[in-house]
Parts: structure tokens; sequence; C-alpha cells
């Protein structure tokens, strides 16, 4: 029986860590659904803010001719006109966000941590975070990319996550723009989150509650015992099931499906950015949408193969084809994402993605560059780059060494 979450004597406290147009974004939705749903979460969200010097341009409504062009904190600016003028400008933010600088304090005494920021920033700030972490937190990692381990093992950036800091974390992937969100267009999501064993409560994502012994044991991407000893979260708090996050992040211009493939929705969300890049070459060349839809298909092909050879126990392939972060996000960032859009511009205009990445990105970098140069290292490691000719025909390009021209190669068996 579902106990009313009125009953329970304390409620889970939301942190964002992560403040760039998407973590920007998630903090809104968050922070609208922790202010109408006061019986399970506190009310405020915390968003870890990576301070900068920001001016605030003149045709800004927040402008004030008595700063001028003085730069001001960025925390400090989003408190005060709830507002990121930065990363995601002209979108009001609920009151309730709360911009802070120190990341320990952000993550203090927080349940719920919802990861948003470059993946190559993962392992610092997981670093600065140990020790600060509730051991009964859980996580939502919005990140897209994988890791390579010293051992050249593929690793999920959630299980990442989940290891450093001793806490589970499950992971949000999907069709999703950011700006499209934050301005309440409809579309949907998916979030992978596999509920551990010892924080069942008689029904937690369709199972009864486990027995004493080895079914409380949580199991890794691979099927195997985690080596993350969970501590499960009070029974004082509501549940962490699929029903929370379900409220935490459910809006009714943003609606999820809950899943519990965490390794088909992070490795759909981290893959499909190499298929973007791609594909931008392809459009960039002044090929047409049937060749770029022969390369989402073949990219596809590879996700899945990708997936089968390294996680073989636990990869659920249904999520490819029935969920958002399957062929949804395929789509969408093969047509209308930034790893596509600056792959192209890089053909159109004779220079390199890299060159693309440090004129137009403010600072910021394509996560399918990344997770390429990761998974290719990975892959040629193993010594099978023959089984994933679209991945290494992409890093070859980047490299210089292959020509967009050649990519029709790849589809003559």
């Amino acid at each position: 029986m579902t106990v009313p979450a009125a009953s329970f004597g304390r409620k889970h406290k939301v942190t964002v860590i992560g403040s760039g147009n998407w973590g920007t974004t998630v903090t809104k939705l968050v922070a609208e659904n922790t202010r109408d749903h006061p019986d399970v979460f506190e009310r405020d969200v915390q968003m870890w803010v990576y301070e900068e010097n920001v001016t605030i341009p003149k045709d800004s409504p927040h402008y004030d001719a008595a700063i001028g062009d003085q730069p001001q904190k960025l925390t400090s600016i989003i408190n005060k006109y709830h507002e990121n003028v930065k990363y995601l400008p002209n979108i009001a933010l609920p009151p309730n966000v709360i911009a802070n600088p120190s990341l320990p304090d952000a993550v203090k005494d927080s349940t719920i941590l919802i990861f948003n920021f470059p993946h190559e920033f993962i392992g610092n700030i997981c670093k600065q975070m140990k020790g600060h972490v509730l051991p009964y937190a859980r996580g939502i990692s919005c990140i897209k990319g994988v890791t390579v381990t010293e051992d050249n093992e593929i690793e999920l950036l959630c299980e990442y996550i989940g290891d450093t800091l001793g806490i589970y974390c499950g992971a949000l992937s999907g069709a999703n723009i950011a700006i499209e969100i934050a301005n309440e267009e409809w579309c949907e999501t998916t979030i992978a989150y596999n509920t551990p064993p010892c924080d069942l409560r008689g029904g937690a994502n369709g199972n009864s509650a486990p027995s004493n012994g080895a079914d409380h044991d949580h199991k890794d991407a691979r099927g195997l015992v985690s080596k993350t000893k969970l501590t499960p979260v009070p029974a004082d708090y509501p549940p962490l099931d699929h029903d929370e996050f379900q409220k935490l992040f459910g809006r009714p211009y943003f609606t999820v499906s809950m899943v519990s493939d965490v390794v088909g929705v992070s490795l759909g969300g981290a893959l499909k950015n190499i298929v973007a890049i791609a594909c931008g070459f392809v459009e960039g060349n002044g090929w047409n949408n049937t060749a770029k839809t022969a390369v989402m298909r073949r990219g596809m092909l590879e996700i899945i193969a990708f997936g089968r050879e390294f996680f073989p126990e636990t990869i659920q392939e249904k999520t490819f084809w029935e969920e958002s972060a399957g062929w949804g996000d395929m789509i969408v960032s093969c047509t209308s994402a930034r790893n596509w859009r600056y792959s192209k511009m890089a053909v159109e205009r004779g220079v390199t993605v890299q060159e693309i990445e440090r004129t137009e990105l403010n600072g910021q970098k394509l996560q399918g560059i990344s997770t390429t140069r990761e998974v290719c290292g990975f892959l040629r490691a193993r010594g099978v780059e023959s089984k994933y000719p679209l991945f290494f025909a992409v890093d070859g390009i980047l490299d210089g060494k292959v020509k967009v021209e050649d990519i029709p190669k790849l589809f003559r068996k």
C-alpha cells in the first residue's frame, strides 16, 4: 500500500549541479515541481553555479545605467533578477531557484542531486563533492557521454558518479532542446532509474520489497553486484522511485517516461552525438536528407552493436526503438541540435570543428568531440575498429585524416 507523502516527517531537498542552458532549464522545471509538491520536496532548489563575472547587456530589462558595463557576479544576477542572463537569457526562473557558487554548500543535506554539466568536468566536480554528500542521496545524470577507466573499460557517467560518491545515480536523456523546453514548448524525455533493492518499499517499479540477503545487493550496468554499498533512503523520507521522479521532472510541457534500462538511455544519449557530427558533415557537404538518413540508420546500428558487445547482460534494445532516448533523440540531434549544427558549419566554412567550437560556443564544448575521442580510443585499444566504421570516420575527419567525401564508402558491403 502506498503511504501518503504527507505522513512522512521529512522532505527531499533538491540540488542541480550545473547552470548552463540545459542545467538552468532543468532547474526551472524542477523548481516548478518542488513548489507544486510541497508534501514531497523542500520548496527551494539549489543550483550550483560556476561563478563568473558577467556584464548585463544594454538591451536587457535588467540593465542598470548606474552600474553600466561593470561586471557583476552571475550568482548575484540570478538571485536578484531570477534570470541566467548569460546561458539562458530572457527566461524567467522561479523565485525558489537559489544560485549558489559553493559546491559543498549547494549539495549539503540534499537527498536528490541532478548532474548537468559538460562531461569533461565530471572528475573534478565529483572530487569536490566527496565528503559533502549525504550517504543516502540519489542522483539523476543529465550528462551525455561515457568515460574510459584506467584498465580500459567503458563506464557510464551515471555509474562513475555513483561509484565516486557512494550513491546510486540514474540517467535522463531524450529528444530535448533546452531553449524549447525553457519556452515551455512540449516535448518528451526518458529517465532511467533502477530503484536500488535497499530502497524498495513494497512495490517500487512494480516489484515487491526484497527479502533479506543477496537480493538487497544492487547490480551494476553489467549485471554484477555493485562495488558501491548503498545506504537506504531513511524511512522518514518519501520513497524515491519512479513515482517521485515523475513528480519532480514531469510538467505539462515535459512528458517523462520512466524506465529501468540505464544502459540503453545512457548509451543512446552519449553515442548519438557522434552520429550527429557525421550528419552535420554530410549536410555541410551539400548532400540531401536521404544521405543524412543513411548515416542515422548506420549510426543506430553501431550504437546497438556497442551495447550488445559491452553491456550484453543488461542492455534492453527496445529502449532504442520505443523511447525518446533512442530514435527520438537521434532524429533531433541529427537535424537541429548543436553537434549537428556546428559540424555542418565547419564543412560549409572549410574549417575544423575545433575552430568552430573555439569561435562560436562562448567557452562551451561540443560533447560529440570528446565522446568520439573516448569511444574510438577505447575501441581501438580493443582492436574492433572494423565493427564501427561510422564512429571511426568521424574520428578521422576530426583529425583531418579522412575526408567527408569518403563517408559513402562505409556503406559499400
